[in-house]
């Protein structure tokens, strides 16, 4: 069976998507697989590793299905354009033989667990956040856990098995290649605290308002006002994934306020700052 291309991946705001030339980013390569290529021996299979430099992971994908999260910090996975946040609350599911590339940064404790298609249908046909609560997170710790029992195994596999389920709120963003957007997102993407307005951005680029925004909703979805509070909130929950304060988070995303911050984070995570990267 191939492999579910969704397109290939964009770069991500504010986190690197290619390897610098100076040795200091640890690049993976990994196989391009197909949904079910390969048998497993397993219906899920859990893993964790702490990632000692800054690593980018090329394109690839997995005959099993896939969910990623972290136990502490923020890492991204890029999928047909669109930048995922993965965080120890919010992880990512990604369907068997979908491409994606990641980028983890350096001190990331880095969560995996493989799931076996002809054991577990996917949660979604395409990749979905899945909220990571205590007690999956427990169970999934269970299952890479040394000498569990095939019963026991069974039995925390099976209630893993029903706890998975889509998230409410996922934080995804794609990212728009057109060469009228393509500045916009650069420059979002470098400094999330640029305040340029819609107007301002139409005046440098030459055009009316109209035309940016039929082009945002065209190419994201979003209009330009909530794709730059999205942005600006996946560079938000890096910070706050890392331990910086909520008042320095606020200041370096564009807000003038630590209240106003709070307001316009809660309304596109559905969570408040101080709660959304629980470890």
């Amino acid at each position: 069976m191939a492999e579910r291309d969704i397109g290939e991946p964009a770069a991500a705001p504010g986190l690197r998507s290619e390897a610098p030339g100076d040795g200091a980013t640890d690049r993976r390569t990994l196989p391009l697989y197909g949904a079910g290529e390969v048998d497993v021996p397993f219906v899920v299979l859990s893993g964790a590793e702490t990632i000692a430099a800054d690593t980018f992971w090329d394109v690839h994908s997995h005959p099993t299905h896939e969910l990623l999260w972290n136990e502490e910090g923020a890492s991204s996975a890029v999928i047909g354009g669109r930048i995922w946040t993965v965080t120890p609350a919010a992880g990512l599911w990604i369907p068997a033989g979908i491409r994606h590339s990641g980028w983890t940064p350096a001190g990331i404790r880095h969560r995996a667990a493989q799931f076996a298609v002809d054991s577990v249908p996917s949660i979604s046909d395409v990749p979905v956040a899945v909220e990571l609560t205590p007690l999956l997170r427990l169970l999934l710790d269970r299952l890479d856990a040394d000498g569990l029992a095939p019963a026991a195994r069974a039995r925390t596999e099976a209630v893993v098995l029903d706890l998975l389920a889509p998230a409410r709120n996922e934080l995804t963003l794609r990212i728009p290649e057109s060469p009228l957007l393509a500045p916009i997102a650069a420059t979002v993407r470098d400094d999330p605290a640029d305040a340029t307005t819609l107007a301002a951005w139409a005046g440098r680029l030459g055009v009316n308002t109209r035309t940016i925004t039929r082009a945002f909703r065209a190419e994201t979805g979003l209009g330009f006002s909530r794709w730059v509070a999205t942005a600006r909130m996946q560079h938000a929950v890096a910070m706050l994934a890392r331990g910086d304060r909520i008042d320095d988070v606020a200041e370096r995303v564009g807000y003038h306020s630590a209240s106003a911050f709070g307001a316009a984070f809660r309304r596109i995570t559905g969570a408040s700052p101080g709660r959304f990267p629980s470890q």
